[in-house]
């Protein structure tokens, strides 16, 4: 069996069932990576349902590094302040669970639940990418992070693009097609890590 504790490489090993106990035996240290070339955190808009499990699940195998999710004026889903922190825990629940599925031996991060307002309040070394229909097409014109700007059910609202656009964030599309925002964050993580020669 494989074991890994997050942070990188991954232990070969043996399990031992003794009585109540699994022991990891005969356990090689190896150092492998299988991250992907880009540094991309998905920051996406609350969607309802189970849909934030699967967008999270998805984005970890395709290689985000990263999950912030926002409350936008147009999200769905609304979490009462009492949940945030156990959906918070939820959600690195499922980031554990595709590593494991694929294969990846760090652990992306699951930011607490914040406003777009405050998350665009906080300075950030990376690019900002905000996904709206008619934005120029995807391409990678640099290896740093890039912050990746997923809208709602409903779109981002019209001041909610002009905070981003202030704060800085580059307007990206995906062609003449409108995704639903379960796809876009999706499509656009395999797009860019094709293009910076992941797959």
């Amino acid at each position: 069996m494989v074991l890994f504790d997050g942070s990188g490489g991954e232990l070969h090993a043996r399990l031992d069932i003794r009585g109540h106990l699994a022991v990891a035996v005969g356990a090689q240290w190896q150092e492998v990576s299988r991250e992907p070339p880009l540094d991309i955190v998905l920051v996406q808009a609350l969607v309802s349902g189970d849909k934030m499990d699967w967008v999270i699940q998805k984005a970890v195998e395709l290689g985000a590094t990263g999950i912030i999710p926002v409350q936008a004026a147009r999200s769905v889903s609304r979490l009462a302040s009492e949940r945030v922190g156990k959906k918070r825990e939820h959600w690195q629940q499922v980031v554990i669970a595709a590593c494991e599925q694929c294969g990846r031996n760090r652990l992306p991060f699951v930011a607490p639940v914040q406003s777009l307002a405050a998350y665009l309040a906080e300075p950030q070394n990376a690019a900002r990418w905000v996904l709206v229909p008619g934005g120029e097409r995807l391409s990678v014109i640099q290896p740093a992070p890039i912050h990746l700007l997923i809208g709602p059910e409903g779109g981002w609202s019209d001041e909610e693009l002009t905070l981003c656009l202030r704060a800085g964030s580059r307007p990206v599309g995906l062609g003449p097609r409108v995704l639903r925002t379960e796809t876009a964050g999706l499509a656009a993580l395999a797009a860019l890590q094709a293009k910076a020669g992941d797959f």
